[in-house]
């Protein structure tokens, strides 16, 4: 006797294909963790674009130089060039703020961190009108500290 609950094979019907195993995971990495894909490269307008914004970010202070580095450094040269140029500065004006603060006590510090805040402005935004025509900009004093 023959049970009515299975089906009848369809004479119709391709044979079932075996499913490939997924990828492997990369050494180290837990079972199911995405692979990180290769970032592409910036086209030259963006190149320049972001090399701009990292002096231009210099107005608000070292996070904007510092990040636009830190994720489009290997993307292209002249963003990497110019925002290791704007993050030197800004670690300079850093430094700059820092000393203003501790001569606030004899009160000279005030000065120190107006001019720092100033020059700041001013030499980010030259910086900024000349790295989004494509031209280099190297500022006329910074601690060189990211080579």
């Amino acid at each position: 006797m023959t049970d009515p609950n299975t089906p009848t094979p369809d004479p119709n019907a391709q044979p079932a294909q075996p499913t490939p195993p997924p990828p492997a995971a990369p050494q180290g990495a837990p079972e199911g963790a995405p692979q990180a894909a290769a970032a592409a490269p910036l086209s030259q307008e963006q190149d320049v674009q972001w090399g701009a914004f990292a002096h231009l970010g210099g107005v608000v202070g070292f996070l904007p130089s510092l990040i636009i580095w830190l994720v489009f450094k290997d993307r292209g040269s002249f963003t990497n060039t110019e925002a290791k140029e704007a993050l030197n500065f800004q670690i300079t004006i850093l430094i700059a703020y820092i000393v203003g603060s501790i001569l606030t006590v004899i009160l000279i510090g005030i000065f120190v961190v107006w001019a720092a805040w100033i020059v700041s402005v001013v030499f980010s935004i030259i910086a900024f009108l000349k790295a989004k025509d494509g031209q280099h900009y190297r500022y006329p004093f910074a601690i060189r500290l990211i080579k």
